[in-house]
């Protein structure tokens, strides 16, 4: 087990959409350990920070090496691979991670002999989805005797204005093939709405850390119409190509129809038991990082064992949904 006796967090994207957020959140609840970084370095040095650029392996492990005190590093931006993860973890150095790319998180469990050597932890599967759709899965895989097959829905506010990796990453999961039907789901606050499967990261993790057969993450946004639209476009496989996916994300960066709330529900079977769970709130990128900064916060007073691990995994972390209520993020049955 391990917990950070000392040192600074490091918010690797610090003042973006929820970087921003876990920096004033952390710097609430521990004064003068939080410090922003990014590739602008003229900004974060405003905010007290300094420049990082995950691009740069070698001036990355340069900084941190400066630095000597950091004890946590928080990636709220998305490297091209998993050696920022290693150099942090190498140095044992925590990590905490919003990235929602499958192929990066398997990458990046990949160091969890690495870590556990080191006496670090890594925490994956960390925001809205993947992550507190983890821990509702978890719940309801429990609540049924361990499910056989877990359904995820997730509904996210079209108006909302994300962050340029969000988007990116949205529109880049647009343009997968996925299997799976659509379906109709009754989701709290918006009644029932069509649903469709889209290639978010929690499917895989969890028929590998819960042991379901059988996992399936559907996307609706808060605008029918959009919903409607977006899904239609993605059948025509119009979506595909990195010309066009580039085109898509500067769209969808200035288009916001809708609102910004959220909600996600999971439903688990086994035989002729059901057990559902959902969560509603405001803003996908203001939980993200609310939900980093509870998990940084759970490595630095509570024991989490070294090594990698997803948010679903960690006891530790098991009651994050009720920690948010204060927050405006509640549960329903």
């Amino acid at each position: 087990m391990t917990t950070v006796e000392s040192g600074r967090v490091l918010v690797v994207g610090g003042y973006g959409a929820v970087g921003s957020t876990v920096t004033r959140t952390l710097a609430e609840w521990f004064p003068g350990q939080v410090m922003p970084a990014g590739r602008d370095g003229e900004r974060a040095r405003r905010l007290g920070g300094v420049r990082m650029d995950v691009g740069d392996l070698a001036g990355f492990a340069e900084v941190l090496d400066e630095l000597r005190d950091v004890g946590v590093v928080v990636m709220c931006v998305e490297p091209e691979d998993a050696g920022i993860a290693r150099i942090c973890l190498e140095r044992g150095i925590h990590l905490v991670d919003v990235n929602a790319t499958h192929r990066l998180l398997e990458d990046v469990t990949e160091l969890h002999g690495p870590a556990t050597a080191a006496g670090a932890a890594a925490v994956l599967s960390v925001g809205l989805a993947p992550g507190l759709t983890n821990l509702l899965a978890r719940r309801v895989h429990d609540a049924v005797g361990g499910a056989e097959r877990i359904d995820l829905t997730v509904l996210l506010g079209a108006g909302e204005r994300h962050g340029t990796d969000a988007v990116r990453w949205t529109v880049a999961g647009l343009g997968e093939p996925v299997a799976g039907r659509t379906q109709r789901v009754a989701l709290p606050g918006f009644g029932e709405r069509t649903a469709h499967p889209f290639p978010f990261s929690d499917q895989h993790t969890l028929r590998r850390t819960l042991g379901v057969p059988e996992v399936t993450t559907r996307l609706c946004l808060d605008s029918q119409v959009m919903t409607a639209a977006l899904f239609a476009l993605r059948r025509t496989g119009l979506l595909r190509g990195a010309r066009r996916q580039r085109f898509l994300t500067g769209a969808f960066g200035r288009i916001h129809l809708g609102g910004d709330s959220f909600a996600i529900r999971a439903d688990a079977r086994r035989g002729d038991r059901h057990a559902t769970l959902a969560l509603t709130g405001n803003g996908q990128s203001r939980a993200t990082g609310l939900v980093a900064a509870h998990v940084v916060r759970a490595l630095i007073t509570q024991s989490v064992p070294s090594g990698v691990h997803h948010l679903e995994q960690l006891t530790a972390l098991a009651d994050l949904p009720e920690r948010l209520g204060p927050h405006g993020i509640t549960a329903t049955r």
